[in-house]
């Protein structure tokens, strides 16, 4: 039997439920300690019985992001499957669907936060590496058997159509390059559209 969490493991989790929503909605560099802090209903002071660091907390957000929308993704996945939708077909209109386009703080921080990766502190990239490695894993066993080596080029395509779409805006010209792509990676990847 499980003992409740202690105080301490219930703001620790605000804390870092807040930072994973912030990191996906104003970047690496829009999480604040103090603003994730007061968001949390603590002050500064507090954070440092918390975690080592900033980056500790980021690597923290990250994973805990990372795991926020992989469950969301699955939840979507098994209904558009339940309707009768491929595993690939159900993929990518999750992941390409006008929801995620109008909600980065709810969807894949990779898409959120790709393009500043790359220059995080090394343990943060790491991280962030390891986020890239389940989304393509995840589109991996999504793929057809015969198009599993394809799984990097798949998920680049996705993450980068949903950056292009939000860099174009939560609008119908946004909406329109979901939906183009959708459809070629569906007439490509999706074995039931192809028969």
């Amino acid at each position: 039997m499980e003992s409740p969490p202690s105080r301490k493991q219930i703001t620790h989790e605000r804390i870092v439920e807040n930072a994973a929503r912030v990191i996906r909605e104003a970047g690496f560099w829009g999480v604040g300690v103090a603003d994730i802090m007061k968001q949390s209903g603590l002050t500064h002071g507090g954070f440092y019985a918390h975690f080592a660091s900033r980056d500790a907390l980021l690597c923290e957000a990250l994973e805990r992001a990372g795991q926020d929308s992989a469950a969301r993704v699955a939840q979507g996945l098994a209904l558009r499957q339940a309707r009768g939708a491929s595993p690939i077909r159900a993929l990518v209109e999750q992941y390409l669907s006008d929801a995620h386009l109008a909600a980065p703080e709810r969807g894949c921080p990779v898409a959120a936060l790709a393009s500043e990766m790359p220059r995080q502190a090394p343990e943060v990239a790491d991280a962030a590496a390891h986020r890239v490695r389940s989304l393509i894993n995840a589109v991996r066993q999504a793929l057809p058997a015969s198009a599993a080596a394809d799984a990097g080029a798949v998920a680049g395509q996705l993450v980068g159509t949903l950056q292009l779409a939000r860099a174009l805006g939560d609008n119908a010209e946004g909406r329109a390059l979901l939906a183009d792509a959708r459809r070629l990676l569906l007439a490509r990847y999706d074995s039931a559209a192809l028969h």
